[in-house]
């Protein structure tokens, strides 16, 4: 065989390997992935708090049947976070919606989860667009609280900690002023929201921490390249991680599951396991 003809296969064999990588073991996976998020202004009383952000499970979708439910939850509760955040698109509206898809199957499979602080849940583009108050409706009766436009005050040591939850950006009804005007001046208070392009211009200084997800971290990522496409007006700006701008920081969960392509690559399906604390903390 020639070189030319050893290259070309050669080159073949790696193609392949890589399209079975990013179509049928990477897809497949599921980390519990820790991060620390240092906060100026973070509370004492909640320094060190474990929060473990799940989004984007799209159930029904390539390998998110039963099977990886029950994975996602005994992982998560294996880690022992102190609170559950679910960050949207728990459906896929636009396959033919199986068993597990249906919102009472799926809530039930989620209600497993288990946080001394409870499992706290806001709604997707993926669940609007199949019914948002079906899904909504199947959660509370499993046990997760949705907040959608709505706070949650949550307590530790006598020091409060709220929860806002805020509409999808792309098919709710966002009103950031409305749902933050509901919290006592000064106390602190983390945003929960699905789309994170609201993080832009919408969310003030005094919110400490907002958390998100539909990014699926671009659900491709090449080295050098990066992602090539990102659901955001603002490219990667906000495709996965901490970004922090100004006093604000914000946290991107790539998610779970997959949407419109059963692909992942260099974006491994996460549980993002956050420990919050202060900058104090570091000097200890």
């Amino acid at each position: 065989m020639s070189v030319r003809k050893t290259l070309i296969a050669g080159g073949g064999l790696v193609l392949a390997a890589l399209g079975a990588w990013a179509t049928i073991i990477e897809p497949d996976e599921l980390f519990v992935e820790p991060t620390t998020i240092t906060l100026a202004e973070w509370p004492v009383a909640w320094r060190g708090l474990r929060v473990a952000a799940i989004s984007d499970v799209h159930a029904g979708s390539f390998y998110v049947g039963y099977e990886k439910l029950e994975h996602l939850a005994d992982l998560t509760n294996a880690a022992h976070p102190d609170l559950v955040v679910l960050l949207g698109d728990y459906v896929c509206h636009r396959r033919p919606h199986g068993d597990v898809e249906k919102p009472d199957n799926l809530a039930r499979s989620l209600a497993r989860l288990r946080a001394p602080l409870g499992v706290v849940a806001v709604l997707g583009n993926h669940d609007h667009w199949m019914d948002g108050r079906r899904v909504r409706r199947a959660f509370e009766e499993n046990g997760i609280r949705v907040l959608d436009n709505e706070v949650l005050r949550l307590e530790r040591g006598g020091q409060p900690l709220w929860l806002a939850g805020i509409a999808d950006a792309l098919t709710g009804n966002p009103r950031v002023g409305a749902t933050l005007a509901r919290v006592p001046k000064g106390q602190p208070v983390v945003a929960l929201t699905h789309n994170p392009d609201l993080f832009d211009h919408e969310i003030p200084d005094r919110v400490l921490l907002t958390l998100a997800g539909h990014t699926h971290g671009g659900q491709v990522r090449l080295p050098i390249v990066g992602c090539l496409i990102v659901p955001s007006a603002y490219g990667q700006r906000y495709v996965q991680g901490t970004v922090v701008e100004g006093r604000r920081t914000l946290f991107v969960t790539p998610g779970v599951g997959t949407s419109i392509a059963p692909i992942r690559f260099g974006v491994p399906p996460e549980i993002s396991l956050l420990t919050l604390t202060d900058e104090s903390a570091r000097a200890e």
